[in-house]
């Protein structure tokens, strides 16, 4: 008779527990998943943001290199061409500043001229005023140099005439000289002008 009260007193259980397993409410994965997505999102998003920041200072900073070095080859430039026009106008100084004392020797020479008896005296005079020519030029790198028995050379002589050679062994070579050729530092400036011996066979 006890056994049947408590039966009939029995506790009864909660709607889920008697819920077959299939059909109890499954735990929500969708939103830790969405969760999930958004903090990776953000971390990428932090990341991205930081290497931005990153190319944008080392980008400043390549501009700010390029226009040093700019306005550097700029002024550079204006430099050399300064130099270089300073050059240009007073590249015959040095020399005009040493003749000058030959021109003062010539006008010394000239006074003496007008007054002087002794011819030889004035001669002498003069060859010294010319030989301090042709030691001031020498001393500035100016050198003339021989052709007269020398093959013709395009690169030296400017053939003004030809003539039949004296002999076989003067054929295609300098006979005269009308004009001196010059170098200046090693460096032709001026052509000589020649007479060359024609050969036989012209």
């Amino acid at each position: 008779m006890l056994v049947c009260k408590l039966k009939k007193y029995k506790i009864p259980m909660s709607n889920t527990e008697n819920l077959p397993l299939q059909e109890q409410e499954p735990i929500q994965e969708s939103s830790i998943e969405e969760n999930m997505a958004d903090t990776v999102a953000s971390s990428d998003q932090t990341v991205t943001e930081t290497e931005l920041e990153k190319a944008v200072r080392e980008a400043a900073e390549w501009k700010d290199k390029f226009m040093r070095l700019f306005a550097e080859f700029d002024n550079y430039k204006k430099r050399s061409f300064k130099e270089k026009m300073e050059t240009i106008q007073t590249a015959g100084k040095e020399i005009i500043l040493s003749m000058l004392e030959v021109i003062d020797d010539s006008e010394r020479a000239e006074k003496q001229m007008e007054t002087a008896t002794d011819m030889q005296a004035v001669k002498d005079g003069m060859q010294l005023v010319f030989n301090k020519l042709k030691s001031t030029l020498t001393h500035k790198g100016l050198q003339s140099f021989d052709s007269i028995g020398h093959e013709f050379d395009v690169e030296k002589h400017e053939a003004i005439t030809e003539i039949p050679a004296p002999t076989p062994d003067m054929e295609g070579k300098v006979i005269d000289q009308v004009q001196k050729g010059y170098l200046l530092n090693d460096k032709l400036i001026r052509h000589a002008k020649v007479v060359v011996g024609k050969t036989s066979n012209d």
